[in-house]
C-alpha cells in the first residue's frame, strides 16, 4: 500500500477513529509535518496529548482523542494564502463564523489562520479542522 499525502491519511485516520468514539489513535507514518498540524490543534482543543513512538521505521505518533472533531481533512492542492483572503476560505472550508481552525504554513511555521491574521503573514493552505 502506497501513501501519497502522508498528511491526509492521518487527518482521514483521526477523523475515522473519532466517528467510532474511540479515545486514542495511531497515525502512520510520521511526520515533522502532521506532529506541527496536531500541535495546532491541540492548540485550539481539538485533540489531547499526542506522542511520538519510534518503531524503528517511520514512527508513529499516538494522539489522543477528545471527541470535539466533527470533520477534518487536507487540503489538496495546497493553495497560496494572502493575509487578506484568509476569510474567503475560511467560509469555503469553516462551516461557519468562529467554529473552526484553518491550519496554515507560513514563513513562521505552521499556525491557525487566527494566528496567521493577527501577525498579518500568508502561507500555504495545509488542513481544516471543526
Amino acid at each position: 500500500m502506497t501513501m501519497m499525502d502522508t498528511l491526509s491519511n492521518g487527518l482521514t485516520t483521526i477523523k475515522n477513529n473519532e466517528l467510532r468514539n474511540k479515545l486514542e489513535c495511531v497515525i502512520t507514518p510520521a511526520s515533522k509535518l502532521i506532529g506541527r498540524v496536531l500541535r495546532v490543534m491541540q492548540q485550539n482543543g481539538y485533540i489531547g496529548e499526542f506522542e511520538f513512538v519510534d518503531d524503528g521505521r517511520s514512527g508513529k505518533i499516538k494522539v489522543q482523542l477528545l471527541g470535539r472533531i466533527n470533520k477534518c481533512g487536507a487540503v489538496k492542492p495546497r493553495f497560496p494564502v494572502k493575509t487578506i483572503e484568509i476569510e474567503e476560505w475560511e467560509k469555503r472550508f469553516l462551516p461557519s463564523r468562529d467554529i473552526g481552525v484553518l491550519v496554515i504554513s507560513t514563513p513562521q511555521g505552521i499556525i491557525s489562520h487566527e494566528e496567521a491574521k493577527k501577525r498579518k503573514v500568508g502561507g500555504r493552505l495545509l488542513a481544516f479542522v471543526y
